[in-house]
């Protein structure tokens, strides 16, 4: 059962202009460990940690919450499943929100093209797990 939806767009040019704070706090305050590990270095790495953001702005979204109500960035993290695709893994407060609303499982999709990178999630309860 689809429990709620949240999509969002990020520049490509702003996260990279973040990303270049020598102190590394954008990256350090929105990306877990797990996420910067699995961007590493590349051609890529600015529109796929641009895809991230979106997707963590997307979760957002789907959880009602948009910044704030103690939701954080590094609550939400997309890791990718051995088939390549991404999904989420919640923490803190967004698991705790995500058990109330009965969420079991997130469809991710990620996009970029140009200057933007989009996400789309879809949160379902038990009945809307894929088989």
């Amino acid at each position: 059962m689809m429990i709620a939806h949240g999509i969002d767009l990020v520049d490509i040019p702003s996260t990279a202009r973040l990303l270049n704070d020598p102190t590394g706090q954008f990256l350090n305050r929105c990306f877990t460990s797990q996420e910067q590990a699995s961007v590493a270095n590349g051609g890529d790495r600015v529109a796929r940690l641009s895809g991230r953001f979106a997707v963590k702005e997307a979760v957002m979204k789907a959880l009602g919450t948009g910044f704030g109500e103690g939701v954080g960035f590094l609550d939400i993290e997309t890791v990718t499943q051995p088939s390549g695709a991404p999904t989420i893994v919640l923490h803190g407060e967004a698991k705790r929100r995500a058990n109330v609303m009965a969420i079991s499982h997130w469809l991710v999709s990620t996009s970029h093209e140009g200057d933007l990178a989009m996400a789309s999630v879809i949160a379902l309860g038990d009945q809307g797990v894929p088989r």
